[in-house]
Order: C-alpha cells, then sequence, then structure tokens
C-alpha cells in the first residue's frame, strides 16, 4: 500500500511544470546532524539572504531540543529528512529497533511538513535500514561530492573541495555543526549562484530531473 501511494504521489509531481528550464544547473545542499542551535541560525539566515535551499538530515534528539529551529526549517522552504533520532549506528541495529529510532524522529517532524528522505548516521546501510525506510515511505539519499567539513576548520579547503569537484545534479554533504562549514556552505551558494546554479531542496531536485523517488532505494545524485 505504501509503495502505492508513493507511486501516485510520483505522478502527481510529475504533472506539475517543473520550474527548472532543461538545462539549468541545479544542485542541493545538505545538511547532517543538526539543528545546533546558533550554528542552524546563522545558516538558515545566510540562505534566506540568497534565496537558496537546502535538505536538513535531522537528529531526533535534537529536533527535541530546538523545536522553535526545527519549525523555521519548515517554513523556510527547506526539506526535512530523518537521520535517526539519537545519531547512533543503525547498519548494526534489528528491524525492531530502527524502527523505533525512525518514528521518534519522525514524531517530532513539525505538522505539514512531509518527510522523504532518510540518511543513515555515517551513510552506512543495512538490508534492515532498506527495509524499515520502504516500509515507512522514505527514499535513502546519499551523496556525490563530500568535502569532510566535520573533519577540519579550514573554510577555503571545504570550499575548494566543492567548487573543484560539483557539477549540476550533485547533492553536497556538508553539517551545520560548526561557524566554519556554515561559513564555507554560504561561501560556496555565492561562488555557485555567480556560476549560474540554483540551489534546491533534494526533492526539488529529483523532481526537476523527472525522477520519481522510491521508497527504500538509495539516491547519490539526480
Amino acid at each position: 500500500m505504501k509503495r502505492l501511494v508513493a507511486l501516485f504521489l510520483c505522478l502527481a509531481l510529475l504533472s506539475v511544470p517543473a520550474r527548472a528550464e532543461k538545462n539549468e544547473k541545479l544542485v542541493a545542499l545538505t545538511f547532517d546532524d543538526g539543528p545546533s542551535g546558533r550554528f542552524t541560525q546563522k545558516l538558515l539566515d545566510g540562505l534566506e539572504e540568497r534565496d537558496a535551499r537546502a535538505t536538513f538530515l535531522l537528529c531526533g534528539y535534537r529536533m527535541a531540543q530546538y523545536p522553535q529551529l526545527t519549525e523555521r526549517i519548515c517554513r523556510e522552504g527547506h526539506e526535512i529528512g530523518l537521520h535517526g533520532y539519537s545519531h547512533k549506528p543503525m547498519q548494526t541495529m534489528s528491524l525492531g529497533q530502527i524502527r523505533k529510532e525512525l518514528e521518534q524522529a519522525l514524531a517530532l517532524v513539525p505538522e505539514g511538513c512531509r518527510v522523504a528522505f532518510l540518511r543513515s548516521p555515517g551513510g552506512l546501510y543495512s538490508k534492515n535500514v532498506l527495509t524499515t525506510a520502504a516500509e515507512l515511505g522514505l527514499s535513502v539519499l546519499h551523496w556525490s561530492v563530500d568535502p569532510k567539513d566535520w573533519a577540519t576548520h579550514d573554510v577555503q579547503a571545504v570550499e575548494a573541495q566543492i567548487l573543484d569537484r560539483v557539477r549540476s545534479g550533485d547533492v553536497i554533504l556538508l553539517h551545520d555543526m560548526s561557524n566554519s562549514s556554515v561559513e564555507a556552505a554560504l561561501m560556496i551558494v555565492d561562488q555557485l549562484q555567480a556560476q549560474g546554479y540554483r540551489f534546491v531542496t533534494a526533492s526539488q531536485l529529483a523532481q526537476a530531473r523527472g525522477i520519481c523517488l522510491t521508497p527504500g532505494k538509495k539516491y547519490s545524485r539526480f
């Protein structure tokens, strides 16, 4: 039944004309581990100033800690995905443990905010993770560009890693957990917007490419 509902949703989305021009350069910024208080606040302020949208893969315990930021993410046109509840490795969990993690996190998502994606902590998956994602109607969002911003506070190094590799359709992995990551993210937006890129959510990127998201299937770029 969930797969049938997902199919109807996809058909409905694809019946709506995409805003993207055929050859428009689109990219999806994604942020793991938050929300994180002042860093997420600064990031949201910067994205709003630049009319850029992003996908936030949130931890349940942090949504509980920062409910107003979680609501702001959704209210300002960004996308919320799940990063588990506790940020514990999910690939070693049982089906029941994974379902509990995801349902606890889902319960904290603001009303009216549709959740399309799961990203397991560390990007590590098992058959149980994929099965549970499919049962809950979630596609699995991986990435195609990873500057490992969590491992360095060098803003220019993070920026260079992305600018040297990015292509239209990429999903960029970042974290809104430090000032350096947020500064790098906003610099990247400035640089790529100057090159004609538009920043959209992962779901919008999939839609613009005519891709119907399948629950339980893993996507790295569109």
